[in-house]
């Protein structure tokens, strides 16, 4: 036995490996799981249940037949969506309607909101005597509530007694008759507007905060070099407010595609044909109809495209990012 031999067994690691012994959990390791259950708990409440649920409605023939005792509606598996992806039937038209015009009303709404943002926030970037009151006059429409922002909104764009009808035609001498702005054709202009006024402030608050981070040694340098302010503006600002502006118009392409509140307080159920928004529609779908089957398919129809759209826009930008 040589001596390496008799070390091994003598020693005292002979015998089977063992692990490395575990270390005690600190006192109060639970005290994090425990901070975080609840948002959990809530968040398969309101998000997750609901979600799994409709997606399993969106598979039955869930009709006011049914609504009492909806675990006994017939399976149909994808008859639903069929139904809804059927362009040539009066189901499916209408949501292809409504998608187009909803598609309308994102870009309009997303595109001027994010403008007038950008504007506002860098108009108010530099210091100046009154900046904080026009910061605060900018921020109100946000910080209304809005329920009570669209409700004065409907009364506005009445039309005998509704102050923008008022200022246009009586005050300003408008030539023809006072249009309706809740009914017909005018109703898209209506919504896009008053969407439009709820949204742009959210762009201003994020646009600003994210100006804040631009160190402004780096405008002096280029107006030294002869940079006016829109080359400053197109070759600093945009390129330094690229991570704010990628999270920006995400959430508000999301806000706004999604937006049920704006049209439901202005055009109650009866939504005209021209303001007739993909969230409303699927709305009146399932609760006019009592069809919640055919109205779940279109839910997770929007829910897809959503999700599509988005990943597509994030591998986009980021690409981009890595090309710069």
């Amino acid at each position: 036995m040589t001596a390496t031999t008799a070390a091994k067994k003598s020693g005292p690691s002979a015998g089977p490996a063992r692990g490395k012994p575990r270390k005690p959990r600190r006192a109060g390791w639970w005290l994090p799981y425990a901070l975080l259950a609840p948002a959990v708990v809530f968040e398969l409440v309101i998000h997750v249940i609901p979600m799994v649920t409709g997606i399993w409605i969106s598979f039955l023939k869930l009709t006011k037949m049914f609504i009492s005792n909806w675990g006994n509606a017939p399976f149909v598996g994808f008859k639903n969506y069929s139904i809804a992806l059927d362009f040539n039937s009066a189901v499916g038209s209408g949501l292809l309607k409504s998608f187009l015009i909803t598609i309308a009303f994102t870009i309009v709404v997303v595109g001027v909101s994010w403008s007038l943002g950008m504007a506002a926030a860098v108009a108010l970037q530099k210091t100046f005597r009154g900046r904080a009151i026009f910061r605060t006059l900018f921020l109100i429409p946000y910080a209304l509530p809005m329920y009570a922002g669209v409700i004065a909104w409907k009364f506005m764009l009445q039309k005998d007694t509704g102050a923008l009808n008022h200022l246009l035609y009586d005050n300003l001498g408008m030539p023809g008759d006072k249009p309706f702005w809740l009914i017909g054709d005018n109703a898209f202009a209506a919504v896009v507007m008053v969407a439009i006024w709820r949204l742009w402030p959210f762009a201003f608050l994020m646009l600003m905060a994210g100006l804040q981070s631009i160190p402004t040694d780096v405008y002096e340098a280029s107006a030294v070099d002869g940079a006016k302010p829109l080359r400053q503006w197109w070759a600093i600002t945009l390129p330094m407010l690229r991570p704010v502006n990628l999270v920006l118009v995400l959430v508000m392409f999301l806000w706004t595609f999604n937006d049920f509140n704006t049209p439901f307080v202005l055009f109650g159920n009866a939504q005209p044909p021209a303001g007739d928004l993909i969230s409303f529609h699927i709305y009146n779908a399932s609760f006019l109809t009592w069809n919640f089957g055919s109205g779940a398919a279109m839910s997770v129809l929007l829910l897809l495209f959503l999700l599509v759209v988005s990943g597509l826009y994030l591998i986009f930008m980021n690409r981009r990012k890595d090309r710069a």
